[in-house]
């Protein structure tokens, strides 16, 4: 893969949240004009060494095959253990299962984050131009943590330190130095409810969404946008 601005790195796309509020349906397989969530986010991870997918092993017939002329296992898919650990425990085990030779940086990306490849180029070269450990885009003062490119050596050092399971994103990039990149035109929207997905213009293969539903349940991927 091409390095952009002189930034080379490994991708991890989290795919595998309960979607409490969507009435469990996949995140990776609801459509955004024309392609797959999952489809989308690998496009956004193009110029990445090698990518991890991590979500339930069924969204192994959803992954494309080796492209022509790649010298190795370029996607992987791989899950946390015990399942639905949350984002941090995902994070973890994506790093993991990174093929050999990893690159310094990671590109982290939600799967239900439709248009997040349109800020990748700003994140290589916020993170090329700056002595920081990672950059990640901030929404209405929001931040998206899993729109963003960190230093692995940054990452592995947090997760040392910290009980995975159940972890907040706060816990693992909350502390670094890193740079907010204002995102005024909502490439870091996503759709955790029926609302989200109405705005958003994603369909499901399999519509089960329940417009009642008043919050996540404990422990939903939706653990992942919370700040705290």
């Amino acid at each position: 893969m091409t390095d952009v601005a002189g930034v080379a790195y490994d991708a991890v796309v989290l795919a595998g949240g309960r979607a409490a509020r969507l009435g469990g349906a996949s995140k990776a397989g609801l459509v955004v004009d024309g392609a797959r969530l999952l489809d989308r986010a690998l496009e956004a991870s193009t110029r990445a060494r090698a990518v991890v997918v991590v979500g339930p092993p069924e969204l192994a017939e959803s992954l494309p095959g080796p492209a022509a002329g790649e010298p190795g296992p370029r996607l992987v898919l791989t899950q946390e253990d015990p399942p639905f650990g949350g984002p941090v425990a995902g994070v973890a085990a994506g790093l993991r299962a990174v093929p050999a030779s990893s690159a310094p940086w990671v590109l982290l990306l939600a799967v239900d984050v439709p248009h997040a490849a349109e800020a990748i180029g700003f994140l290589e070269r916020t993170v090329s131009r700056e002595p920081v450990d990672g950059a990640y885009l901030v929404r209405d003062g929001r931040p998206q943590w899993l729109v963003g490119l960190y230093r692995r050596a940054a990452l592995d050092r947090v997760l040392g330190e910290i009980q995975v399971d159940g972890a907040a994103m706060r816990r693992l990039v909350g502390g670094l130095p890193c740079t907010e990149v204002p995102d005024p035109a909502g490439w870091s929207d996503d759709i955790d409810t029926p609302a989200d997905a109405a705005r958003l213009g994603a369909a499901a293969e399999a519509a089960r969404f329940d417009a009642t539903a008043d919050g996540p349940a404990r422990g939903t991927d939706d653990d992942r946008k919370d700040p705290r």
